[in-house]
């Protein structure tokens, strides 16, 4: 069940998940208050929806031309939904003050993404600003009417979809644990823990703030590390009966603190990527060279948020994740990109880009990188694509001249997909590191090819690197493949300990 459900998300971006799931928990709520399994009109959702969007995009527009900065419809419509789910909408006696909030509320979210930024990264989850906002200067704050039991179950099974898409389960889970141990202990003397378990999690908004709040992109740390703490520091600032003084926390000013502690701890800023040049390296894959406007710092194996402008965005969006395939040894930015028969509107405006044109890229994360322990043994295993964290690994060595012992084991479909060869005669040449490929589609192998044929398997695996049990294996590559060769490795009795896995936000 897990493998056909991480097939399905493998193939949706980790936006369009969160916005379909906004989107699907907006339709239900409609359908609720529409029968009265909702307290609210099904006019007055209607009216929230409509004000929200409508201020929310005409706010962004104005403010992205002000900025002259590229804008993402996507995110815009993410956030003015959190704002329609978390306030609640207009009803008798209360239209005017309503409108009020949800215009301003709609205004602020937008602005803190370009005004309330430092180096051009916004720090805070712009929902959560605009309601802390608002709640101070209105007096009027998000009732977070999503966290109702009618709608419970929907909120978990997107929010389960939602956290297993983003790989943040431990940063999840440290959240969760940490904040109903919290409330459960301040609620101790008060109510039974049947009751206050009950309280937490039907009556509250505390699966939705997981799964869209917490987890948000930007405002999350970039290491599994700091992601628990994270979540360990939000979960105790997240009860309600948690105070300091006579100032009672808020979800959302729980969530500002954690945004201020993952901004100390990421990554900083922004940057304004020029493309130098596009090439082809082996068939359907193509290089694009960019020229950072200022240093980027990274680890080999690490990836970036890439957000590229264009008309006419298809479903996939203008967003994408991409593992930096240069070394951080090397001036220029390299992305190594597949392209298939029907390229998303994203792939397709990389093809047409201009050596004078721009991408803006961000967000630099990922953990798949190489170990601080210099004599550990890896073997890096990469399907397809998945190659280019390797490449930028390897490079990385050469140009430091560092050897380490490692061997890697590279599956294609057929000869003619091959990418990056030079950098791995280089690697054998300088640095002892052996390279295995082998082709998958057997019936166009050539007879000249003296390479593996098939797919990577146990028996190849003792065949190619003898000494595997006392290795570290990397797999990075289409889900399909990385969870094949993660059930070889199993098979080998390799433990869970001694595999790392890539992460895929979502399509390439």
């Amino acid at each position: 069940m897990k493998r056909w459900i991480d097939g399905i998300l493998s193939k949706i971006t980790m936006y369009k998940l969160i916005l379909y799931y906004l989107l699907a928990l907006l339709g239900i709520a409609f359908l609720f208050s529409a029968t009265g399994w909702l307290p609210y009109t099904f006019l007055g959702l209607a009216f929230s929806t409509v004000l929200v969007l409508g201020v929310c995009l005409w706010t962004n527009v104005i403010f992205s031309m002000v900025a002259k900065v590229q804008t993402n419809t996507e995110s815009v419509y993410i956030t003015a939904l959190i704002l329609i789910l978390i306030i609640t909408p207009p009803g008798p006696g209360t239209w005017f003050p309503t409108i009020s909030l949800l215009c301003w509320a709609s205004i602020l979210a937008m602005a803190s993404k370009y005004i309330f930024s430092i180096r051009n990264k916004h720090v805070f989850n712009p929902a959560a600003f605009a309601v802390v906002v608002t709640a101070l200067t209105l007096n009027q704050s998000a009732s977070w009417w999503i966290g109702t039991s009618s709608m419970l179950f929907f909120v978990i099974l997107g929010g389960y979809l939602v956290i297993r898409k983003v790989q943040r389960i431990a940063m999840a889970g440290s959240f969760l644990l940490t904040a109903l141990g919290v409330t459960a202990l301040l609620s101790f003397s008060e109510a039974s823990l049947w009751t206050t378990a009950h309280h937490a999690i039907v009556l509250s908004p505390l699966i939705f703030f997981t799964a869209v709040m917490l987890t948000e992109p930007l405002t999350t740390p970039p290491t599994k590390r700091w992601q628990i703490v994270y979540g360990c520091l939000v979960g105790i600032l997240f009860s309600p009966q948690f105070h300091i003084g006579s100032l009672y926390l808020t979800p959302e000013l729980a969530l500002l603190v954690g945004n201020v502690f993952t901004y100390l701890v990421s990554p900083k800023g922004r940057y304004i990527m020029t493309l130098v040049s596009q090439h082809d390296d082996g068939k359907g894959v193509r290089n694009f060279i960019f020229r950072p406007d200022k240093k980027v710092d990274f680890q080999p194996g690490q990836y970036m948020e890439w957000t590229l402008g264009h008309t006419r965005v298809d479903s996939r969006g203008n967003r994408r994740y991409f593992t930096i395939a240069s070394s951080p040894t090397e001036p220029t930015v390299w992305l190594g990109v597949k392209f298939y028969d029907k390229p998303s509107s994203f792939k397709s405006r990389m093809l047409s880009m201009q050596t004078w044109e721009t991408v803006i890229a961000s967000q630099i994360a990922g953990e798949f990188t190489l170990p601080k322990d210099p004599t550990k043994k890896l073997v890096f295993i990469a399907g397809g694509i998945g190659i280019t964290p390797f490449r930028s690994m390897l490079k990385y060595l050469i140009d430091k001249k560092e050897k380490r012992s490692v061997v890697t084991l590279y599956s294609c479909n057929t000869e003619e997909e091959i990418s990056y060869k030079d950098v791995w005669r280089e690697a054998q040449q300088r640095l002892g590191c052996k390279t295995v490929v082998t082709l998958t589609n057997i019936e166009k192998i050539s007879p000249q090819w003296t390479g593996q044929k098939g797919f990577i398997t146990d028996e190849m695996i003792v065949k190619e690197v003898p000494d595997y049990r006392e290795r570290m294996f990397y797999i990075s590559g289409p889900h399909s493949i990385v969870e094949a060769t993660k059930s070889v490795l199993k098979k080998l009795g390799i433990p869970q300990s001694q595999i790392k896995t890539d992460f895929f936000p979502g399509l390439a």
